[in-house]
């Protein structure tokens, strides 16, 4: 699933205006933010109503979450941007650490956990998922394989967490 330059520019032209590159910028932020501030949330009424599925909730996506950055620090995969000749429309210095997406991780497991305890916001929150897949390679800081692989990562983190084990 290797992407070239010309690959890049195709894909993310649409966006190469400053209205196309602040929709871009803005719909990463806004979907990463309320993903992050859903599901403590959620903690919370869960933690509230003294709800015995809390304990789940936490660990499942924070012990997933600790053993998909560990893998990530130790391969250590180059970004696009360090490996294309390209300018990322979400901008970003950080080198490294590109496999998988740890932001397309976060939101799936997130959402798998909401699909456990609601399935419709589950639902909505895999849809958010796969929008914010495709801002994070078309932004240039993620190639196709690392969202494809966070996604993944983050589903089978859910079905072993809450449903498996």
């Amino acid at each position: 699933m290797s992407m070239t330059a010309e690959d890049y520019q195709r894909l993310s032209a649409p966006f190469h205006s400053p209205a196309g590159e602040k929709g871009l910028n803005v719909a990463n932020f806004v979907l990463t933010r309320l993903c992050y501030v859903a599901y403590p949330l959620a903690l919370i009424v869960l933690a509230v109503g003294k709800d015995p599925r809390l304990l789940r909730c936490v660990l499942v996506p924070a012990v997933s979450f600790a053993l998909l950055s560990v893998y990530r620090d130790l391969r250590n995969a180059p970004r696009p941007y360090e490996v294309l000749d390209i300018q990322p429309l979400i901008h970003k210095d950080k080198k490294g650490k590109s496999f998988p997406s740890r932001h397309v991780f976060s939101v799936f497991v997130i959402a798998m956990t909401f699909l456990w305890l609601k399935p419709w916001l589950g639902a909505a929150f895999l849809a958010v998922g796969v929008v914010l897949a495709l801002c994070r390679v078309v932004g240039g800081v993620h190639w196709p394989r690392d969202v494809i692989a966070g996604a993944a990562v983050g589903v089978a983190a859910g079905l072993v967490g809450f449903w498996i084990v």
